[in-house]
């Protein structure tokens, strides 16, 4: 029996440079009761977060040539050769690689697939044809949230049955909530949709008022490093520190360290401007217990429900009375604080059950 794993190339499953995907598959790894039946296939790395069960495949050498196909077809390869025919497939967020493997593999073997993003943008699953085919050829399709599902199913007569929201699973280590400092922390890519620029020019505005706080920038452009930022992402972090002293930025830091400073801050701000598909940074900031706000939008109310500020259309004088509201009473940001740390539902241990519950029926109704 083997449970064998697709990343996306751009995924780096190293333990270093650790982005959304990566970590929610590490995560589900983690807690999950096949741990020695798992084989994560993903572009090689330096060092791999699961050592012994990650299998790194070099780029073609071909520049012309696809690696995600590439990725694929070395997986089909080494799977064809397994004499164990009890296999089951999990695709994350190539929807375009489904009817490959399918076509690649000389034994029949059940496929799941996993949506990390908004299917109607991704290439294999735009149009309700292709939407149609992946539900008759799949034999589980999970959704990252409710709203996932939803964008999944526009279009559709009849409700599939094969498709299931499968919420990502954040670990949360901590027995008791942290003690907090006065800091406020931004974490995530620095792009325009994530409302970065809208953090800054609060901050900006509020500094004076907020003299005896600090801020915080973690993120660079680019997934995993910080040598192909942007110009946007440059001046962006270029203004920020011109507020002085109260302001600080990382860049691209490891998870675990992006998890420290959760663990201190006392608001996490994720002002998205786009339809999060699920919202990872905000349900860290909960596993960590600090007061969060952020935006109306995607998946992200699944996730924090009526545990922090909301804002809809969200906008600066908005933005700039929530973080006033939190920082200037000690109360209202306790009680945000206990609402994060209480009610925070997603945790790595119980995805992670619900995933295995899936693959265990799988195994038995199958093979």
């Amino acid at each position: 029996m083997k449970i064998n794993i697709l990343l996306p190339h751009k995924e780096k499953f190293d333990k270093k440079k650790l982005s959304s995907v990566s970590i929610t598959v590490l995560n589900n790894f983690n807690h999950s009761n096949f741990k020695k039946q798992i084989r994560i296939f993903g572009k090689k790395v330096s060092e791999p977060a699961t050592p012994y069960n990650f299998i790194g495949i070099k780029n073609p050498l071909n520049i012309f040539k696809s690696k995600n196909f590439n990725l694929a077809k070395k997986m089909c390869v080494l799977i064809n050769k397994d004499t164990d025919n009890n296999q089951l497939i999990e695709i994350h967020n190539r929807p375009l690689l489904l009817n490959f493997i399918l076509k690649n593999l000389k034994k029949k073997i059940p496929v799941n697939i996993f949506f990390h993003n908004n299917p109607l943008e991704m290439k294999g699953s735009k149009t309700l044809l292709e939407r149609e085919d992946i539900v008759k050829n799949a034999h589980t399709i999970f959704c990252v949230s409710k709203y996932v599902k939803n964008k999944f199913l526009r279009g559709f007569n009849f409700m599939p049955n094969n498709i299931h929201v499968l919420h990502n699973g954040v670990e949360k280590k901590l027995k008791k909530l942290p003690s907090k400092t006065k800091e406020i922390l931004f974490v995530g890519r620095l792009v325009e949709e994530k409302g970065i620029k809208l953090f800054i020019d609060s901050l900006e505005n509020l500094a004076d008022k907020l003299y005896d706080w600090r801020f915080c920038i973690v993120g660079s452009s680019h997934l995993g490093g910080n040598e192909k930022n942007s110009n946007f992402a440059k001046n962006c972090a270029k203004k920020f520190l011109k507020i002085g002293k109260q302001a600080y930025f990382t860049g691209y830091i490891t998870h675990s360290e992006v998890q420290k400073l959760m663990r201190s801050a006392s608001i996490v701000v994720v002002p998205s401007l786009w339809n999060e598909p699920y919202g990872l940074v905000v349900a860290e900031a909960m596993s960590n217990g600090a007061a969060v706000i952020t935006t109306l939008s995607g998946g992200i109310p699944e996730i924090i429900g009526r545990n922090g500020i909301v804002i809809k259309n969200i906008n600066q004088k908005k933005l700039e009375k929530a973080i006033l509201t939190l920082a200037n009473d000690n109360k209202i940001l306790e009680k945000y604080q206990k609402l994060s740390w209480q009610n925070f539902e997603h945790t790595a241990c119980v995805s992670s059950k619900k995933l295995d519950k899936h693959r265990s029926k799988i195994f038995t109704d199958y093979f």
